[in-house]
């Protein structure tokens, strides 16, 4: 009678434990299944902020402008290759310069168009490679962008520019660059082109269901920086943006303190040039104004 009381009890014990599984299931297979994703995120976001190319897409010839060639040393040694376009001395603006921060993908050769257009301003303009870009040594990071960006504004002031005369414009992800720029070193005025508000806000995006804020070792938090700027900022943003979603920009506008204007552009994230290239043009036109002191005409 006993051995089949405990026979019945086992029974029963291993059922219930059986139950047990089968609802731990549930939780148990999706909770792995996110954290195996998160992992993924963690080890990968390098890969998934940089997109670099070594090859030359276009010259100097294809902006129709003469170049210099450029090489920069950083501090800690990396070689990093620019183009200098500079401006007609006969224009009045010749004093002023563009420091162009480019985006996540291609090189400095993959944007004669943006290059035009910057130049009809009648300012100069310093286009260079982050490092692990074009001809450019080493390996891209934050902390290394952070000092390409910085290596390449000291390069302008041997030139004689003063620091209200340097303008630093950041496409994408070269905003979080250039807002660092404009945050560390006396700038003339900053422009943000299509520029999220920071990588772990566009993350959390994609992947709300995932602890992104949390995980994300890369940050170019361009929106928390914006406040503490004196220098004029222009925000440039296209509502058809499909990359970095609209309200980006306005939040950066909302952030940034006067003078500021905001330019709406036409087209998706990397068509805007194509799409509504006077209303780029004018933006350009809008941070040299701005940085001039002049009116900014709406």
């Amino acid at each position: 009678m006993e051995l089949l009381w405990d026979l019945e009890l086992g029974i029963w014990s291993f059922s219930v434990f059986l139950a047990r599984i089968k609802k731990a299931r549930r939780w148990l297979v999706p909770t792995v299944g996110l954290l195996v994703i998160a992992v993924m995120l963690y080890r990968f976001e390098h890969s998934q902020v940089y997109h670099p190319t070594r090859d030359a897409e276009y010259t100097p010839d294809d902006v129709g402008r003469p170049a210099e060639e450029v090489w920069l040393k950083t501090p800690d040694g990396q070689r990093l290759h620019a183009w200098f376009f500079v401006a007609d001395q006969a224009s009045p603006r010749a004093r002023y310069v563009m420091l162009f921060c480019h985006g996540n993908g291609g090189n400095l050769t993959s944007r004669p168009g943006y290059y035009r257009a910057i130049l009809e301003t009648g300012v100069s303009l310093l286009a260079f490679d982050y490092r692990g870009y074009g001809l450019s040594d080493g390996e891209p990071s934050e902390p290394g962008t952070y000092t390409d960006a910085t290596t390449a504004y000291h390069w302008l002031r041997t030139r004689g520019f003063a620091p209200e005369h340097i303008l630093v414009w950041g496409e994408s992800l070269g905003g979080g660059i250039a807002s660092h720029l404009a945050a560390t070193q006396p700038t003339g005025g900053l422009a943000l082109q299509s520029t999220f508000t920071s990588i772990p806000d566009i993350g959390a995006e994609l992947f709300p269901w995932l602890p992104v804020k949390l995980i994300s070792r890369i940050k170019y938090d361009t929106h928390s920086r914006l406040p503490h700027l004196t220098c004029p900022v222009v925000i440039l943003h296209s509502r058809a943006d499909t990359t970095i979603r609209f309200h980006h920009g306005e939040r950066n506008f909302a952030a940034a303190r006067e003078p500021k204007a905001f330019l709406e552009l036409g087209g998706d994230h990397n068509d805007a040039l194509l799409a509504d290239r006077p209303a780029y043009v004018a933006g350009a036109e809008r941070l040299v104004r701005l940085a001039e002191g002049q009116p900014v005409r709406k």
